[in-house]
C-alpha cells in the first residue's frame, strides 16, 4: 500500500564500478566522488560516506545560520561548524561546535543555537525516518 502525501524533497544517484571503492554521486546537476580511505582498501579519492553525512549537516547548519543572521542584519562575518561523530555504547553521537567571526552577545548566542538545531538536515537526522530499499529487476 502506497503512502499518500509523499513530497519529493531531493534525490541522488550513486554509481560504483570496479575501482575499489570509488563512487560517483550525482544530485541536482552536481557531481562528486566518494570513496573509502586506504586503510579500508579504498583509493581515498573523496570523502567517505560518514564524512559526507557530516559535511551535509555542517553545510546545512551554517547556511541556515547565515540566512537567519542576514535577515536579522547582525554583523557576523563568518560562521564555522566543526562536527565530529563518535561511536558510543548506546549508538552514535554527533558533536557540533559553532564559532562566529563578529560580535555575538549571550541572547544572540542562545537564539543561534536554537536556529542551528532547526536546520533541515538536523531535523531529519533526529526525527522519524523510514528508509525503504528495493531491487530493480
Amino acid at each position: 500500500m502506497e503512502e499518500t502525501g509523499l513530497e519529493l524533497i531531493e534525490s541522488a544517484t550513486a554509481f560504483i564500478g570496479r575501482t575499489q571503492y570509488q563512487t560517483v554521486v550525482n544530485s541536482g546537476g552536481h557531481g562528486l566522488i566518494t570513496d573509502e580511505p586506504l586503510k579500508a582498501n579504498g583509493t581515498n579519492t573523496g570523502m567517505n560516506p560518514f564524512s559526507l553525512l557530516l559535511a551535509s549537516l555542517a553545510s546545512c547548519t551554517v547556511i541556515t545560520l547565515r540566512m537567519y543572521i542576514d535577515r536579522k542584519m547582525w554583523p557576523i562575518e563568518e560562521i564555522k561548524a566543526d562536527i565530529e561523530m563518535y561511536k558510543t555504547l548506546s549508538g552514535t553521537r554527533i558533536e557540533t561546535r559553532l564559532s562566529f567571526k563578529g560580535e555575538v552577545d549571550d541572547e544572540q548566542r542562545d537564539r543561534l543555537l536554537k536556529i542551528a538545531n532547526a536546520c533541515p538536515v538536523h531535523k531529519i537526522l533526529v526525527g522519524n525516518i523510514d528508509i525503504n530499499t528495493n531491487i530493480n529487476i
